[in-house]
């Protein structure tokens, strides 16, 4: 594992030299220029006069994105990323929680000011990169770098509440992806097809992997998620080798017709993580691509990306469910029952996550902060932070990590215990389901399940009689057009549950 951030450009600049680090329609970075543009930022941002302060950066899905982030950590400060496309009030309400002394802007040029109220400095990378100037930012700097330093905030929604800032260090991230490439076992030969935006923690796979591997990173640009042929087309002239998606885009493309159109022969290696994927889809993608490693990854933003894998072994059918699997390189994994303690063989407990990769915790909001970061309960003799996820899971047989849900999603139903997430896997096994989505009502204390595709909702009723007990039968069935989706690709749970006041659904309207 690489001591810093400046190693580890440095080492492959030395490396790999005029071999393309990253890529996009446009542009080619090789791993020299990597080196030579993130000095250009980095000695901008010491002529600000800044250390370990936070700089916002407006990011674009392009290469220069990455040497900005890279800039930025060379001389001991932390970005914060926020996609420069997302909508105007998002951008502001971050910008208020971060008060940044200085903003970098990668794409186009815009009145910040006018835009989003803010009035300190702006750089802006068009202007910065093309101006040929030979930067030297202080090597004195560099001494007082550290691996416990912040790398960079990433702010996350979640499904409700308002965006919190994930803090997280140079160690942990120079950590994980040393553990993740152990499992991809990446080559200078491969290419990351990235379709993460800038601003997802699943980018720093596609950002920090190729300067330890020599591997390259495509960036998959939005637009040809619209069209099948497109992306299949890219996907075929860059010889892109090793995907690391959500599962939500893995489920989209099998719904979609896009591995219908795929004809190239290089993927190798697909790790997916985000969300469950279902069994209907890991069998098309398998199917496509029949020597391909299939990798599950589990984890929030909170440890550093994901926390433990799981390599598929076989081929899936409908009613396949993927545990997570085991803990990374210098990662642990606890399950705590409702008292602390620690769950059985077989029983249910919460995610708890320790080791190197547990982020700092959230940015400026010690109270949150102490609720989720905590001391390990069942370590007695010395401090040890863990990381509370806040989702549900038990180990099977096997050793393996099975999750069940979120917590704060389960409730109680005629005194069992139900975790929507367990229907929902089920009705998505179902022959002409799309995809589902499960609420609880409140008021009628009832399950509601939304679902997308042709399946009749007596026939989707019926199915579930057969499969499940009584009590997690969804009351209320109804069929969709689309679910409502955040920007991530996971399902918008606040927008589906307002759903259930806005169509004033009746009772029992499965047949």
């Amino acid at each position: 594992m690489q001591a810093s951030i400046n190693e580890l450009i440095r080492s492959a600049a030395r490396q790999y030299g005029q071999k393309t680090a990253y890529a996009d329609t446009e542009r080619t970075l090789s791993f020299e220029d990597v080196d030579r543009l993130s000095a250009v930022i980095a000695s901008a941002i010491t002529e600000q006069g800044l250390f370990r302060k936070p700089v916002f950066v407006l990011t674009g899905q392009n290469v220069y994105t990455p040497a900005v982030f890279l800039g930025v950590a060379r001389v001991g400060c932390f970005y914060v990323p926020v996609n420069a496309a997302q909508n105007t009030f998002h951008i502001r309400q971050i910008l208020e929680m971060v008060q940044p002394e200085l903003v970098i802007s990668v794409g186009p040029r815009t009145d910040l000011k006018a835009g989003l109220g803010y009035a300190g400095p702006v750089l802006f990378t068009d202007e910065l990169l093309a101006s040929g100037t030979a930067y030297a930012y202080p090597a004195a700097a560099e001494k007082e770098l550290r691996g416990d330093m912040t790398l960079y905030v990433l702010f996350t929604s979640g499904s409700f509440g308002k965006p919190k800032g994930v803090e997280t260090s140079v160690r942990s991230v120079l950590n994980y992806i040393d553990a993740v490439n152990e499992v991809l076992e990446l080559t200078p030969d491969d290419v990351l097809g990235s379709m993460a935006p800038m601003d997802y923690i699943a980018a720093i796979r596609d950002i920090y992997l190729p300067l330890l591997t020599g591997a390259s990173s495509f960036l998959l640009p939005v637009s040809a998620y619209a069209m099948a042929h497109d992306l299949a087309g890219l996907m075929e002239a860059r010889k892109i080798s090793v995907l690391c998606w959500s599962a939500a885009a893995m489920e989209l493309c099998a719904r979609t017709g896009l591995l219908e159109e795929l004809t190239t022969k290089h993927v190798r290696k697909v790790l997916f993580s985000g969300s469950v994927l279902s069994g209907k889809a890991l069998r098309k993608w398998q199917e496509c691509f029949p020597d391909a490693v299939f990798i599950n990854q589990y984890g929030p933003t909170e440890a550093t990306a994901s926390c433990t894998y799981y390599v598929v072994t076989e081929l899936a059918d409908e009613r396949t469910v993927l545990p997570v699997g085991r803990p990374y390189k210098n990662y642990h994994i606890l399950l705590l029952d409702e008292n602390g303690g620690e769950a059985g063989p077989g029983e249910t407990g919460e995610i708890c996550v320790a080791g190197i990769g547990v982020a700092k915790g959230y940015y400026q909001d010690a109270a949150q902060s102490a609720a989720a970061f905590i001391q390990n309960p069942l370590n007695r003799t010395g401090r040890e932070i863990i990381y509370k996820t806040g989702d549900l899971g038990r180990w099977n047989p096997e050793g393996d990590l099975e999750f069940l849900g979120r917590k704060d999603r389960q409730v109680k139903i005629m005194g069992h215990r139900v975790e929507p997430e367990v229907i929902e896997q089920c009705v998505k096994s179902f022959k002409d389901v799309a995809d589902c989505a499960v609420v609880y009502d409140t008021d009628r204390a009832k399950l509601c399940l939304f679902y997308t595709g042709s399946a009749e909702k007596k026939s989707v009723f019926l199915a579930l009689r057969e499969r499940l007990p009584a009590y997690m039968v969804p009351g209320v069935i109804t069929a969709a057009d689309t679910l409502p989706r955040l920007a991530n690709g996971k399902t918008d749970l606040k927008a589906i549950s307002g759903l259930l006041e806005k169509e004033k659904i009746r009772d029992g309207n499965v047949d």
